[in-house]
């Protein structure tokens, strides 16, 4: 029997690629539903998106990836989905991949399923503070979820049941909890984390969200979220 997924989109301004990445999405996998989480949106992100046949939750404030990921799993929660995927509004994730994920999950019992840059897909690279900051949360991550990872910043993730229950209620929203925080509180939880090596894409509009500038404050960040997220207490996962 085929499993219920929901693909969770978080977008923010994104109306120049959301509706090409909702029709990627749809059209690799028809038997998909897909969930648009127009956050705080002040451009067509939302009308766009609905046009293109997905689902919409339009926030009326910009709560940041983490919250409106956190909005997603709650959807999901709330209507069954026996797993949901996020995937960026920006094109660079490609929906092909999701099948990998899929497999990886039914063979392996996993809780998350990563699609890692950096484990040997693509020619993605990062240089400077946080390719430093990425070497050590690697290194730190795979000790936590005892299993080799690569990219534990990757925001294109599938979730279980377990997990959708887990982050519907404890999913954090602020700068890097959506990654770094959120894979912690899951291991520590007790879920299970691998991951499958994908090809990022270029964004087919607007900026990255890290400049150069904003690179060199990275590595605070993200060693600021790890101590939250490690002083944080585990969350027993409810049952449905």
């Amino acid at each position: 029997m085929t499993q219920s997924l929901l693909v969770i989109i978080p977008a923010w301004n994104e109306e120049k690629s959301v509706g090409t990445v909702v029709t990627s999405v749809r059209h690799s996998l028809p038997w998909a539903d897909v969930l648009v989480v127009s956050d705080g949106s002040t451009d067509s992100t939302a009308l766009v998106a609905q046009e293109a046949g997905a689902i919409v939750l339009d926030l009326p404030l910009n709560l940041g990836v983490g919250g409106a990921m956190r909005a997603g799993f709650v959807f999901a929660q709330r209507n069954g989905y026996d797993t949901a995927v996020q995937v960026d509004a920006d094109g660079q994730h490609d929906p092909r991949d999701i099948p990998s994920l899929i497999t990886c999950m039914n063979e392996e019992g996993a809780d998350v399923v990563i699609g890692a840059r950096f484990a040997g897909v693509g020619s993605y690279a990062v240089r400077g503070p946080r390719k430093w900051a990425m070497a050590l949360l690697r290194h730190v991550m795979s000790k936590l979820s005892k299993t080799h990872l690569t990219d534990v910043t990757s925001g294109f993730k599938l979730y279980s049941r377990r997990a959708i229950l887990l982050f519907s209620q404890h999913y954090p929203a602020e700068y890097l909890g959506d990654t770094i925080e959120a894979m912690i509180v899951g291991i520590r939880s007790g879920l299970v984390v691998r991951q499958v090596g994908v090809e990022m894409h270029a964004r087919t509009a607007g900026q990255p969200s890290h400049s150069p500038i904003k690179a060199a404050i990275y590595l605070l960040r993200a060693f600021m979220a790890m101590c939250i997220a490690l002083s944080s207490p585990r969350f027993t996962i409810e049952k449905a």
